[in-house]
């Protein structure tokens, strides 16, 4: 019997109405809280998984135990995968919130940083599943939340390097990277990238709606209800194993745009009560 079979979720197909999708979140959000009661670790490392059973173990192991001091722990949001994800999540290591069904990298997330918070996190890291950054950089991500100079810090490809050899995935960066700092008055170099760290508090307060392509929405949001953003050199490695989610360029790259304006545009009126007139086009 293949992978594919060994745990069927408990529903199937991806979750599109929004008060179902919660309503799910919501009841793994409790059961795991119930598992895993506060307080937890100072610094906690989120790492959305659909179907990584070949890589989330090695990206587990690979997180250091503590980073600037502070006691660091991981937190895997499985989101309905079909294969050994969970299983081999926790055998790295790692606490498991596992969803019933696919909800969306997004809600992923969401759940991710809601548990962390309610455990006691102080700063929340991110990172992939697939292998593609390496948790072992985190220091230098949350180095400057903790001395004060940043509320959120993004890594960037542009600033480090990536071993990504696709031009028009390369372009796309740029692009959407030039296109997201005019509308800020922000300057952003990577405005994807997975490798992350901000204060917790930070996820109590934007408003995070999308589904997929979360890392834009992310950012606008941190911009626009003013907290510090600062960005620093990170390396994106090739996919260690499985099959990017993401679609062709030609779909991710409509996507994205879709999501980074749609929010740029929904956050106007937040900005303008929280950022200095004339930065940027809100």
């Amino acid at each position: 019997m293949s992978s594919a079979l060994r745990r069927p979720a408990t529903e199937t197909g991806a979750v599109r109405d929004p008060a179902r999708s919660q309503e799910i979140s919501d009841e793994t959000a409790i059961a795991f809280l119930k598992e895993h009661p506060a307080p937890g670790a100072d610094v906690v490392l989120v790492i959305p998984a659909f179907n990584e059973e070949e890589s989330v173990a090695d990206v587990i192991k690979t997180v250091p135990p503590t980073i600037c001091g502070l006691p660091v722990e991981t937190i895997v949001v499985d989101d309905g995968s079909r294969d050994d994800t969970t299983a081999q999540a926790k055998e790295a290591g790692a606490l498991v919130c596992t969803l019933p069904i696919n909800l969306g990298q997004g809600a992923a997330f969401r759940l991710g940083y809601r548990v962390a918070r309610e455990r006691g996190a102080k700063i929340i890291c991110t990172a992939d599943a697939d292998g593609q950054f390496d948790p072992q950089e985190l220091p230098a991500l949350v180095g400057p939340i903790v001395a004060g100079e940043a509320d959120f810090v993004n890594g960037s490809r542009r600033l480090g390097l990536t071993h990504n050899t696709d031009p028009v995935r390369n372009l796309g960066v740029v692009v959407f990277a030039t296109l997201m700092s005019v509308l800020t008055g922000t300057k952003i170099t990577d405005p994807s990238n997975g490798l992350r760290a901000f204060r917790s508090e930070i996820t109590a307060t934007v408003k995070l709606k999308q589904t997929q392509y979360q890392t834009s929405e992310m950012l606008i949001n941190t911009i626009a209800y003013g907290f510090k953003v600062k960005e620093v050199p990170a390396t994106m490695y090739k996919r260690a194993a499985g099959e990017s989610k993401k679609g062709g360029n030609l779909i991710y790259g409509a996507r994205f745009a879709r999501v980074l304006l749609t929010t740029w545009w929904r956050l106007r009126p937040v900005a303008k009560q929280h950022l200095p007139a004339g930065q940027g086009l809100w």
